[in-house]
């Protein structure tokens, strides 16, 4: 059971130092513990039972449960119950395809092709794929999969003059680092990408098959080929509770 604080205040519990937390904090982690022993997969207690086991309100158990399924640590099924979440997908940080990450990984990649559209570029967009204000740009827009589960919603821009009749060898399931280097002869030499956090919007939750608010990654990347020259400018949305991103730190 938990234990409540000595002056009885609602919704804490004392912790092994005396000082007060929220119920919830304390449920919480209490089934990290038990997750620990659990593989992919286990249902968990219902609300309910839970409620009762640690005398607490329902109230208190989904405030708990909705922390640990933002954190990727549970999936919660509608009319079916909450269970063991699969562990998160471990990217390392490298200048490589979604395709081949999710090949190394044992993964099945593939991709729902949303939008391929020539547009004129304006702004600082025209600066980033080093082209003027006015000129055609390629918009590709994909869903990407891995063992056909949704991962991340990725927009990309390529200079249109550069790449002419790109658009016959885009495919779905294609890996575009693949088609620039095959048709195009363009190897990428360097990139520049930064992650940010951000909340899952309505058109974003219904595409990646999450909740609205769920915590979200936003990449950018900025790729350039070994002339120099900018390749893409790509924006793309990865589900926070099923990916983390990794990396080597050298001195």
């Amino acid at each position: 059971m938990l234990e409540t604080s000595p002056a009885g205040e609602a919704g804490t519990t004392t912790g092994v130092r005396g000082q007060r937390e929220p119920k919830y904090w304390a449920l919480k982690q209490h089934l990290l513990d038990l997750l620990e022993a659990l593989p992919p997969g286990s249902p968990i207690p219902t609300e309910r039972a839970l409620a009762g086991e640690f005398t607490v309100s329902r109230t208190t158990v989904r405030q708990a449960l909705a922390d640990l399924t933002a954190e990727g640590r549970l999936h919660r099924v509608q009319g079916k119950g909450t269970f063991a979440a699969e562990p998160k997908l471990a990217q390392r940080l490298q200048l490589s395809s979604y395709t081949e990450d999710m090949r190394k990984q044992g993964l099945k990649p593939s991709s729902k092709l949303l939008e391929l559209d020539e547009l004129p570029v304006e702004g600082e967009l025209a600066k980033l794929l080093g082209i003027r204000t006015g000129a055609k740009m390629l918009r590709l827009r994909r869903l990407r999969l891995a063992d056909s589960q949704p991962m991340a919603l990725e927009t990309t821009h390529l200079p249109l003059g550069r790449f002419r009749g790109l658009r016959k060898h885009i495919t779905a399931g294609g890996s575009l680092y693949a088609v620039l280097r095959e048709h195009y002869g363009v190897e990428l030499e360097r990139a520049e990408e930064t992650i940010e956090t951000s909340l899952a919007g309505p058109q974003e939750a219904e595409m990646l098959g999450s909740d609205v608010g769920m915590p979200v990654l936003m990449l950018t990347r900025h790729s350039f080929a070994t002339d120099g020259k900018p390749v893409e400018f790509a924006r793309a949305v990865y589900r926070g509770d099923r990916y983390k991103f990794t990396t080597t730190l050298l001195p």
